[in-house]
């Protein structure tokens, strides 16, 4: 019985060694990685989205001064020339005020007279000369503010345009800055669209606007007034553009238009790899690039994501190369991979 025992032990225990010494003479483990081949990225020349006319120019109009209104003149879809009167609050309060201050100002000013010419003849002292030429110019500053608080309770049209709203109407009383009547320009209209990011990036290679309206049968050019950098709530970006000056037929405030985006033709350096081959490390976005049997690390260019999962890069990479497009938080540099076969577009699943 204890030779019987002794012999198993003895197996047991060769048979753990034999299985230490083939762990040990096993290298690293080989992780396959699924793979993608850099191509040419296909970018479309031209794309349209729908727009809208805007007024070139168009502001909220409000009274500098708080008062009752007792005469609004705007009325809504009129022309107005600039300097025209809109509006007018109750002026009699502050026509009371510059009258006391008027008054006072009188006073003050013959005061000094009398003390500056005094002054000349050495009868008064420096003292009472800077008295008096100080307390002119305060009562000469209220006096003046107290004529614009008057001429402040008349409302004026900026520039030619049209009423767009009027917002209230006598006896309302507003406040200061509170808006009264809303006015645009009748100066040539601007065309107003949203791009996505996606346009954005590819701003630099826009080759042309032009806008589609029902009315007209061919296309108008239109010229880049400004982009603004900042999403909207939609995350979309804000454009504007210019008509020509020599339309003859002016699209009306709010008519709705496409716009046509040209684009140059895409660099041959531009190419397309899957969004998730894309990683983030110290600050920087790299992908892993398959040399023989191992991957290596390379900054990309810039990138533009698309909503179909891949991406585009300017600089970088070439054409034919093959990325990593999975797994690829988890590799190192130089790390010994094998790529996973490609899945067969006839044979899904590996079924037949």
């Amino acid at each position: 019985m204890k030779r019987y025992i002794y012999y198993l032990m003895t197996m047991w225990l060769a048979a753990n060694v034999i299985s230490c010494d083939h762990r040990s003479e096993e290298g690293p483990s080989i992780v396959r990685v699924k793979c993608d081949t850099v191509k040419i990225a296909t970018l479309p020349d031209n794309l349209q989205f729908p727009a809208r006319v805007k007024a070139a120019e168009e502001v909220n109009l409000a009274f500098k001064v708080n008062g009752e209104l007792v005469r609004v003149f705007a009325q809504e879809g009129k022309h107005v020339r600039q300097g025209e009167l809109l509006a007018e609050i109750d002026p009699r309060d502050y026509a009371i005020q510059l009258q006391a201050v008027e008054a006072e100002w009188q006073r003050v000013n013959a005061e000094a007279e009398r003390v500056i010419a005094l002054y000349a003849d050495s009868v008064a002292t420096a003292s009472d000369y800077d008295k008096a030429r100080y307390g002119l110019q305060q009562m000469t500053a209220k006096r003046e503010y107290a004529q614009n608080q008057l001429a402040d309770t008349k409302l004026y049209a900026p520039f030619d345009g049209y009423v767009k709203h009027r917002l209230f109407d006598p006896p309302a009383v507003v406040g200061a800055g509170m808006p009264v009547v809303t006015m645009y320009s009748s100066s040539m209209p601007e065309i107003e669209l949203f791009i996505p990011s996606s346009v954005f990036r590819r701003q630099n290679d826009v080759a042309a606007f032009k806008a589609k309206f029902e009315f007209l049968k061919e296309a108008v050019p239109l010229s880049l007034v400004s982009i603004s950098p900042n999403v909207n709530s939609n995350q979309l970006y804000a454009v504007r553009l210019a008509l020509p000056s020599s339309m003859e037929e002016q699209p009306s405030v709010g008519m709705s238009v496409m716009v046509e985006v040209g684009f140059h033709a895409a660099s041959d350096s531009v190419v397309e790899i899957p969004a998730n081959a894309i990683f983030h490390e110290d600050d920087s976005d790299y992908v892993w690039i398959l040399v023989e049997d191992k991957v290596v690390k390379r900054p990309r260019g810039m990138v533009q994501l698309h909503t179909d999962g891949t991406a585009t890069v300017a600089s970088g990479l070439e054409a034919g190369e093959i990325v990593v497009s999975a797994g690829v938080d988890k590799l190192r540099e130089n790390q010994q991979v094998k790529p996973l076969p490609q899945a067969s577009k006839t044979n899904v699943g590996g079924l037949l």
